[in-house]
């Protein structure tokens, strides 16, 4: 962790950069995209949904803004770069800027359709042709059997102790929220460093200790070290941050043991989903892709045909299985991970983080994900697949 002392030092030496970099966090706070993203009648429209027998697109309603969508894009690109002097740096900041900016434009286009679904492309692309491969590689697998594991009994309340019992191994506060208006079992919120359980939710042994790996153990951990860093873009996030993100907390999932097939598998049907939205699919398209063409039962279902269609198009999920398969072939050449949990960061982003370490503006990980550290994973099929994906 950095001293007092030495972040006085940096900030005197890179004075405009630290000066803009604090600007920007200040902006930035406000455009959480998971917070405006999901909606807010989910149940409501899921009953009406199923009562039409899967004809009726649901209607859903969105949280009303609580800023200034042209007045943020301003202040973004009313920051005075050129005082950035370092030419990597400066560039760094720009396509910062840039994402932050389009982010703010899927915010503000929620529930508009295909204005929407443009500027989510233009965040978070949309699958390849060698995603959907891997995609379909993976529902060739049958079923495995259902195990006690699996059966959902815990309830929210109990998660909650579940989750503090295992945070006691990390050296950072666990703040529990219950919400009813996540599309997610569970899900951390960065801006507030809060977990987020949906309330009303059972939950199985797997998944508990699925989720515990997911969110604590990464997307928690980098929340926290992102914290930590001298420059808040480590905490804000990188541009492309959510595919190498992602990637981490699932191969977490693999590494202590909690990833299932059935697990790999909504994953999968995720990238099938965003891959249905460039096709042109309604919601009721896409759903009987999932549940009348490949079977999945229909709570699931309308869960992954949900993700993928809430805002009027969000392709963020077809980044966990890429993410997946990149983070595996970077631990297959026995590669660290460290530099990946720096904060939000990404894959991409690596070279410029290093860079930026040599100059003493960013800092080794405070907080690692444990997970990491032994392989839990005993299921051979897994093995299997992760080996194979193109």
């Amino acid at each position: 962790m950095i001293g007092e002392k030495e972040t006085q030092q940096l900030a005197r030496e890179y004075g405009d950069l630290f000066e803009i970099d604090a600007n920007l966090d200040r902006l930035v706070r406000r455009i959480e995209l998971l917070s405006y993203i999901n909606p807010l009648n989910i149940e409501k429209e899921k009953h009406r949904f199923f009562a039409s027998k899967y004809t009726i697109d649901p209607e859903f309603k969105y949280p009303k803004l609580k800023f200034d969508p042209y007045k943020l894009h301003r202040l973004f690109f009313s920051q005075r770069l050129e005082r950035i002097s370092d030419e990597r740096i400066r560039k760094l900041y720009q396509e910062v800027i840039y994402y932050y900016s389009n982010m703010v434009q899927c915010i503000e286009t929620i529930g508009r359709g295909k204005n929407f679904y443009y500027n989510s492309l233009r965040v978070y692309g949309t699958p390849t042709e060698k995603d959907v491969q891997n995609a379909r590689f993976i529902l060739h697998f049958g079923d495995e059997p259902m195990t006690s594991d699996m059966e959902k009994v815990f309830s929210a309340e109990e998660a909650r102790a579940y989750f503090e019992d295992f945070v006691k191994q990390y050296e950072f506060p666990l703040n529990i929220k219950f919400s009813t208006n996540i599309a997610a079992e569970a899900m951390v919120s960065n801006s507030s460093q809060s977990l987020l359980i949906k309330k009303n939710t059972k939950f199985s042994k797997n998944q508990l200790l699925t989720l515990a790996n997911h969110e604590i153990g990464v997307h928690l951990v980098t929340t926290y070290n992102g914290l930590q860093q001298p420059l808040k873009i480590f905490s804000n996030g990188l541009p492309k941050n959510v595919e190498t993100q992602e990637g981490l907390a699932v191969f977490s999932e693999y590494m202590g043991g909690a990833l299932t097939l059935k697990r790999l598998k909504e994953l999968a049907y995720r990238v099938l989903a965003a891959d249905s939205l460039i096709k042109g699919y309604s919601f009721a398209d896409t759903f009987d892709l999932i549940h009348g063409q490949y079977k999945l039962n229909r709570d699931d279902a309308f869960s992954i045909t949900l993700r993928a269609h809430r805002g009027g198009g969000f392709t963020k999920d077809r980044l966990y299985l890429s993410g997946l398969r990149k983070i595996y072939k970077r631990y297959q050449k026995e590669e660290s991970m460290d530099v990946l949990l720096t904060g939000k960061v990404s894959l991409d982003y690596e070279e410029i983080i290093q860079y930026l370490k040599s100059l003493g503006l960013s800092h080794p990980i405070t907080h690692k994900s444990y997970s990491f550290d032994q392989k839990l994973n005993t299921n051979k099929t897994l093995d299997f697949i992760l080996n194979n994906l193109k």
